[in-house]
């Protein structure tokens, strides 16, 4: 298979913004993406949940559309939406828009971006409150497996910490604070804006030399350092009153720098991607145990996390863990079949060759590899993954699943003798 090439053009601007111009001419769209050294990853235990806030705050409006209403109707009446999302270690903040609207966007971009106005802070902090709510019981304990697993696998470290905060961190944050946390983080050097679609790259790089030279350079943000934790397994279970257990799996897994990182991204495919893969068809196809389940692979700059996540019904959820830990460790022992690498490999290949198709995905392919600083073509990247071997992926599986490195949660209302066979499995 061979994956179509798609150029990408880099430029760095003044400030130390990096540029990148994708152009798509089949495409009747252009997407404009904004990728940011942010979240927990960044932030100091007292720090935390401001870059999930300030993301919030793009909302509330700018100097010339100065509330969320007027904000977000500036955007919608030429043709899009605007989105942002905070993740453990970046944040993004993007739009697709019809290419006749593509300098207007761009303009109103910029200035969301550099110079949001922080308009109706308490009202934001109602609405962060909510959310935060969603992950918490009646009595304010943590229930939402993602958290609680990064907690447990990395302890008292930035990885470990919610990318929302806590209420009462939320409701202590201040404008003065958020706007210096502002000035740390949406600068230039630590920036990466993305355009890809329907457009000339001159003149995206005229636009964007005009629309973000108010931002200052700044600097590139360094992540705490990554968690050092002894090698021993580690098992909690949260009282939550539902019907089924939640149940997480994780292991430390390679960073995005690491040999290692292409062979446990296949490890990912080979597990989940698709309903034929063997995690789904053993578990839901063959035994009935999950509605669904699936699998995640998180790199961050100097280490990872690779995860599975699956619910059942309190009396099932030993049988869940037990039979995901042994498609575990044989993949660990024995490696992936022939015909699962190939079907992998294929359709990772169909997959690169639709970004040509999807500028939503292409801007992120991009934007994501500068920002890391592990900057890839669609084909270099087919070519490293396309090569892998199978002993490759068993090596790799053998170093990533490991009973020593295990690291289990639940969250439900399993009885005693339940969580007791769970913590008997995961423990060993």
């Amino acid at each position: 298979m061979t994956t179509p090439e798609l150029s990408c053009e880099q430029t760095t601007l003044d400030n130390g913004l990096q540029l990148l111009v994708v152009p798509m001419p089949q495409i009747h769209s252009v997407v404009i993406e904004a990728q940011l050294r942010a979240g927990p990853r960044y932030e100091t235990a007292d720090e935390c949940g401001l870059s999930h806030f300030l993301e919030h705050m793009l909302y509330r409006g700018t100097a010339r559309h100065p509330s969320a209403h007027q904000q977000a109707l500036a955007f919608e009446s030429r043709g899009g939406t605007l989105g942002a999302a905070t993740y453990v270690d970046h944040g993004t903040l993007g739009i697709a828009i019809p290419p006749e609207c593509f300098e207007p966007v761009l303009e109103l971009f910029g200035e969301v971006f550099g110079a949001p106005i922080f308009d109706s802070l308490e009202i934001e902090k109602k609405i962060v409150r909510e959310e935060i709510l969603e992950g918490l019981d009646d009595a304010g304990n943590e229930i939402d497996p993602d958290t609680l697993i990064r907690r447990l696998a990395s302890g008292d470290n930035s990885l470990g910490r919610p990318i929302t905060g806590s209420i009462a961190r939320v409701e202590a944050m201040t404008r003065e604070e958020l706007e210096a946390h502002h000035r740390k983080l949406y600068v230039g050097e630590n920036t990466v804006v993305t355009v890809a679609g329907r457009v000339d790259p001159d003149q995206v790089l005229r636009l964007a030399r005009e629309h973000f030279r108010s931002l200052p350079r700044g600097a590139t943000l360094k992540p705490e350092q990554a968690p050092q934790i002894a090698d021993g397994a580690r098992f909690q279970y949260v009282r939550h009153a539902s019907s089924q257990t939640q149940l997480q799996v994780a292991f430390h897994a390679p960073g995005e720098h690491s040999a290692l990182e292409p062979a446990t991204d296949m490890l990912l495919r080979i597990l989940d991607d698709g309903m034929s893969t063997r995690l789904y068809h053993q578990i839901c196809d063959e035994r009935g145990l999950c509605y669904d389940v699936s699998a995640a692979y998180e790199a961050y700059s100097d280490c990872g996390l690779f995860d599975i996540s699956a619910e059942s019904d309190h009396e099932r959820a030993p049988e869940v863990l037990s039979e995901v830990l042994r498609l575990l460790f044989d993949l660990a022992e024995h490696g992936p079949t022939d015909a699962e690498l190939d079907k992998a490999k294929t359709r990772y290949g169909f997959q690169l060759a639709e970004l040509v198709d999807h500028p939503e995905e292409a801007a992120e392919f991009f934007g994501f590899g500068c920002l890391t600083g592990v900057a890839r073509t669609p084909g270099a990247r087919w070519e490293r993954l396309s090569s892998l071997t199978r002993a490759e992926v068993r090596d790799a599986a053998s170093q990533l699943f490991r009973p020593a490195t295990l690291h289990v949660v639940g969250v439900g209302g399993a009885k005693k003798r339940q969580q007791d066979a769970l913590r008997s499995l995961a423990l060993g």
